[in-house]
């Protein structure tokens, strides 16, 4: 209880310290609650809505996530020549730049004004968690209640154009590009459809697709061409024969009515070429052959039947006239040399035949990775083309606003009371602090005092008991000299600090400016502290 009794001594003798550091705080938070200016806060709310259109039947080429999508139009609405243009337009700083003194800035303009636009997005979810709207908060600060909602509005006006844009311009690019894209793929099938074209008229006897024939009518030309050397050897035979009969008998073995040679091979010709047409086209190489020698013959037969009574009407080149010796060797000689040109003709037909045999593998190859590389080119094609229809389905989507946006669910309407300073609070707090420095002053000044104030004290330091003790006690001078200093004390800080803040307020800076570059300066940690008082 001693103990008790001597500390609130202390105390009330140091009040007057107490009361002027109270005076200070109180001062100082009632001056400040009463020259801060009002902030006004104007608040918009938006709300991204999904597609209009389900996916499964048209689909929106713009697949930028919401979130995602803010955070670029954020980006691009608040540049510097956008918020340049809005603070000059809306006359943002207009009383500032009245004021006598430096004027502010092109870059303490941008600064200031993206602290004081705060665009916040809510909601979205992730993709565990389940699916929830997105909501867009955006507000601005000023002095003035119209001028907050003026710029919110703006900023609102300025998001959804954006939004628009880069929508729309999203899905026309993706459009152009298809456009594009489907336009090149037919220039360049049409060059491989030409390329293709070309290979086949510059191969047009080689190509894979008449292989089979060229194949059927080389092994046609190879059995004309057997049976025209077994006719040549028959014919060299019977002349062989001819020569031989003429030679040892002197007659060719024409004696009344028995048939030439010629006849008689006329009339196997004719059963032969009977029995074939049963069998073969009249079109048929073999058939063919077999006609004309036929028609050879005739015309030896009808001659030799003509001069059957003499050879009065031929004659050799002495002018004598031919025998029946001579006309039959001369008839087979004349079969003989056609059978000769007949074989050249099939030897030749037969090599050019060989020859493009032989090239249809290496033109098949060829025309296979022609056609190979035009059916992948076309297969490109066909996808651009279906790329190229959803483009612009996704882009008729945009245009018509059916796809992904954000819409204004409450437009940003002038504010009936500040949002800050919070008065009460600074005016609190002010009042606060100056208790607690008053006390840590008294607390101070104790710790750092070491004189004797009590007989425990001389006890303590000097270890003897004093038979009484005496106090100090000051004249009548000392006592009002004291409290005019007290006093004085009291009057300058009830009338000083007001007056200073005031004169700091108005022609130094703006004791909110002033705040902000001193909480910019304070520990992070401070700053929270503070911050929720100055709100």
């Amino acid at each position: 209880m001693p103990d008790i009794r001597f500390y609130l001594s202390l105390f009330f003798r140091r009040l007057h310290y107490f009361l002027i550091l109270v005076a200070l705080g109180a001062s100082a938070g009632i001056t400040l609650a009463v020259i801060l200016p009002p902030q006004y806060v104007a608040q918009a709310r938006l709300v991204v809505e999904s597609e209009q259109i389900p996916d499964e039947l048209a689909a929106s080429t713009v697949r930028t996530a919401a979130t995602e999508q803010l955070q670029i139009i954020q980006q691009r609405i608040l540049t510097r020549d956008i918020l340049l243009d809005m603070a000059n337009s809306l006359g943002v700083y207009r009383d500032a730049a009245q004021q006598p003194g430096e004027q502010l800035q092109p870059d303490e303009i941008v600064s200031d004004m993206r602290n004081r636009i705060n665009i916040r997005t809510t909601g979205g979810g992730s993709r565990r968690d389940a699916p929830e709207a997105t909501l867009v908060t955006v507000s601005f600060s000023a002095d003035r209640a119209d001028l907050a909602a003026q710029v919110t509005n703006r900023v609102v006006s300025l998001i959804l154009e954006e939004n628009v844009r880069v929508r729309t311009g999203t899905s026309g690019q993706t459009l152009e590009f298809f456009q594009q894209e489907v336009a090149r793929l037919d220039q360049e099938l049409s060059d491989r459809g030409a390329r293709i074209i070309a290979f086949q008229e510059e191969n047009r006897g080689a190509l894979p697709d008449s292989l089979d024939f060229r194949r059927s009518r080389l092994a046609a030309a190879q059995e004309r061409l057997l049976q025209l050397q077994r006719d040549e050897a028959a014919l060299n035979d019977r002349r062989a024969s001819l020569v031989d009969l003429y030679e040892r008998t002197g007659q060719v073995g024409m004696q009344g009515g028995t048939q030439s040679s010629e006849q008689a091979q006329l009339n196997r010709l004719r059963e032969q070429y009977t029995t074939s047409l049963a069998v073969m086209s009249p079109e048929n190489p073999r058939i063919r052959v077999m006609r004309a020698q036929i028609d050879a013959l005739e015309r030896t037969v009808a001659e030799q039947a003509a001069e059957a009574g003499g050879t009065a009407g031929q004659r050799n080149a002495d002018g004598s006239p031919l025998t029946t010796y001579e006309m039959q060797l001369a008839d087979l000689d004349n079969q003989l040399e056609f059978l000769s040109d007949r074989r050249e003709e099939i030897d030749a037909e037969m090599e050019a035949l060989s020859t493009s045999i032989d090239q249809t593998p290496s033109n098949s190859v060829t025309l296979q990775t022609l056609q190979r590389d035009y059916d992948n080119l076309r297969l490109q094609y066909d996808q651009a083309i279906a790329n190229r229809a959803r483009a612009e389905t996704g882009d008729m989507i945009e245009a018509m606003s059916k796809g992904q946006r954000i819409s204004v669910i409450e437009q940003a309407v002038a504010p009936r009371e500040p949002n800050s300073p919070n008065r009460p609070k600074i005016a609190a707090a002010g009042v606060g602090g100056g208790i607690a420095a008053g006390l840590g002053l008294i607390l101070l000044l104790e710790f750092l005092n070491t004189s004797i104030r009590r007989p425990v004290d001389i006890v303590k330091k000097l270890d003897l008991m004093p038979f009484a003790t005496l106090s100090f006690i000051r004249t009548e001078r000392e006592i009002r000299r004291r409290r005019a200093l007290i006093t004085a004390a009291f009057a300058l800080v009830l009338a000083g600090l007001p007056i200073g803040l005031w004169a700091v307020n108005a022609y130094v800076m703006p004791l909110d400016l002033l705040m902000d570059e001193v909480m910019q300066r304070l520990p992070i940690a401070i700053r929270r502290s503070v911050l929720p008082i100055t709100a």
